[in-house]
Parts: C-alpha cells; structure tokens; sequence
C-alpha cells in the first residue's frame, strides 16, 4: 500500500505545475483540473458491470474496478474541453502497461495529433524528463466495444496503454489538440535517489507541464 500513493502523482503533477506557472508568470491562462477518486468501500462504490453516465452523456461499462482513474479523467476531460483551450494535457499513473512497455524512467505520450504529441515529447527532452511517443491505433478502439453501453472503459491485456488513451481520447473536444502522459513507471522511485530524482515520489511530470507553458507563452 505504501507506493499506491503513487497513484495521486498526476494530481499532485498538475497542482504543482499551476503553481509554478503562477509563480513564473506570464501572458498564458493555465487552468488545472484534479481528477480524484477516494478508494473506499461504500454502497455508492462502482461494481463490474455498472453502466456509468459520463459528463457527456456517454454510457461507459465498467469491467475492472481498479481502473478507476481513466473514469475521472474522463470527466476532467469533458470538463477541460467545455472551456475550448488551446490545448489538453492529462498526466497519471494509469497503467501498469506502461511501465511493461517503457521500464520505470520513461513515460508514454499519446495524443490525438502528431505534432503535438512531439511537442509534448519535446518538452520533455528538454525539461530533463524521459518520454517516448506511442500510438492510438483506430484499429484498437474496437477493443471498447460492449453491448451495453457506448464503450466499455477497458480493452484485453494486449496493449492495455493504448487502450486507456483511446479510451480518454472519446471525451475530447472537437478540434482540441490534446495528450495523454502516463507516468506509472517514473512517479515513484522505490529504490535509493539518483541525480535529482529522489526515493519515493519523484514529481516527474512538473518540469514538462511548466516547459510546454513556457513554449506556449514564446
């Protein structure tokens, strides 16, 4: 249980990337949205096979309960993109895929446009933090499809990652550029500090955020 705390890094990412672009100043608007979900038992809990309505209206299928993440991403998604910005950057801890695919250094960053996905990647690099870019193949949304609602909110195994982006990419905006960074593998270091990474929960993710806000801004 000690490194579930882990799972709050895309939050905290977010609420300290607000605060350093407050900080730094500057003619850009950066609003951050904290998707939360308090892990409790209760009779309001989700259960497999719930229909959930989304901000949206999309009907989602529940298959796995501990993807809960992806379901107020979701919604902070819907929400973010009722504000028509410029741009949607999530960041979290959502799969364990992640860390299958990339190790514990580098984050994947998914987006619905290439250019911005390699902006995002760019940032990155430059921010000091690992990165690399992956697909959202349209073949893979097929993974989604239930009978009993829009789209179940979990795909198979296989590629699990990029089923959770495509997943997320359902509730952006029209004409919002958009990326998805999952950090499960460098938010949390279980191991003795290195560089300027320390043990335990690393902040990775802050230092991209403020440097796509400064690019912006140039």
């Amino acid at each position: 249980m000690v490194t579930m705390k882990s799972d709050m890094a895309g939050a905290a990412a977010v609420a300290a990337a607000v605060l350093a672009a407050a900080e730094l100043g500057g003619p850009v608007a950066v609003t951050g949205y904290l998707c939360l979900a308090e892990n409790m038992p209760g009779g309001t809990a989700q259960r497999p096979s719930d229909v959930v309505v989304m901000r949206d209206g999309t009907s989602v299928e529940i298959l796995d309960t501990d993807a809960e993440g992806r379901m107020v991403l979701g919604d902070g998604i819907c929400l973010a993109s009722e504000k028509k910005p410029d741009w949607i950057v999530d960041i979290a801890t959502l799969t364990g895929a992640q860390m299958i695919a990339l190790g514990d250094d580098i984050a994947g960053v998914m987006a619905n446009d290439d250019d911005f996905r390699a902006t995002v990647v760019a940032a990155a690099d430059a921010a000091g933090e690992g990165a690399w870019p992956m697909p959202l193949p349209a073949a893979m949304r097929a993974k989604l499809d239930t009978p009993t609602a829009d789209l179940a909110h979990k795909g198979d195994r296989a590629g699990g990652m990029l089923t959770a982006g495509i997943f997320l990419q359902e509730f952006v905006g029209e004409g919002i550029d958009w990326a998805h960074v999952d950090i499960a593998g460098p938010s949390y270091n279980e191991k003795g500090p290195r560089g300027r990474t320390p043990k335990g929960g690393t902040g990775f993710g802050v230092s991209t955020l403020v440097t796509l806000v400064e690019g912006h801004r140039a």
